[in-house]
């Protein structure tokens, strides 16, 4: 009896499994490095804040351990009022970077640009944790989509629980979800979007 089943090469079959096998094992690997990569950032000291009279100055990218220095900071300097995000690539952690911003919103400070900051991603939701939110023109404001290491955000459908957090965030610090929804489909995880004068308005990431 013969085993070829009628269109069907046996040995064009198996090697079709053996190389979709290793297509996702190799995303399986990839998907484990970048989970070993995120766990070692998190372990460092990525964020750098300097006090000067009543404005901290923000430098890096938030993780686990940002939320922390930050209080350590604020306890010794309770008359600071403003935080100014110098260079802000974005966050490793966005439980952290969002309970971040509660806890400014919740202190009542300030956050503001300066002409030479450049700020990405969760640094972009941070700012808008500030009660007065202001910026000097040249600043950068750069939004994308996140990822959970296996979609991005916009893969997912509206009514997924995987935007709660992030979209609730945005709605409570800005008074809806607007802004949300456009910074998950104006850029893949992987790119980056410039914000425009006109977008910034729009979307009132600016109280002055």
């Amino acid at each position: 009896m013969s085993l070829v089943r009628t269109g069907i090469n046996p040995l064009k079959e198996a090697q079709g499994l053996v190389a979709v096998a290793i297509i996702v094992v190799a995303s399986l690997l990839l998907v484990g490095c970048q989970q070993v990569a995120v766990l070692t950032m998190n372990q460092m000291v990525t964020t750098e804040f300097q006090v000067m009279g009543t404005k901290l100055l923000m430098r890096g990218e938030i993780n686990s351990r940002s939320l922390g220095q930050f209080e350590e900071v604020y306890a010794e300097n309770p008359d600071i009022d403003t935080l100014v995000q110098l260079d802000v690539p974005g966050s490793i952690d966005d439980d952290v970077m969002v309970a971040f911003g509660y806890r400014l919103r919740e202190l009542g400070l300030n956050t503001h640009l300066t002409a030479r900051s450049e700020v990405y991603s969760g640094g972009v939701d941070l700012f808008l944790a500030g009660v007065e939110r202001t910026m000097e023109p040249g600043a950068t404001l750069g939004v994308h989509s996140w990822s959970d290491g296996i979609k991005d955000a916009q893969d997912y459908p509206k009514s997924a629980p995987a935007h709660q957090q992030n979209r609730l965030y945005i709605e409570r610090m800005l008074g809806n979800d607007t802004f949300y929804w456009f910074t998950i489909y104006a850029a893949s995880a992987e790119n980056i979007h410039i914000m425009t004068e006109a977008e910034i308005r729009r979307y009132g990431l600016l109280t002055n």
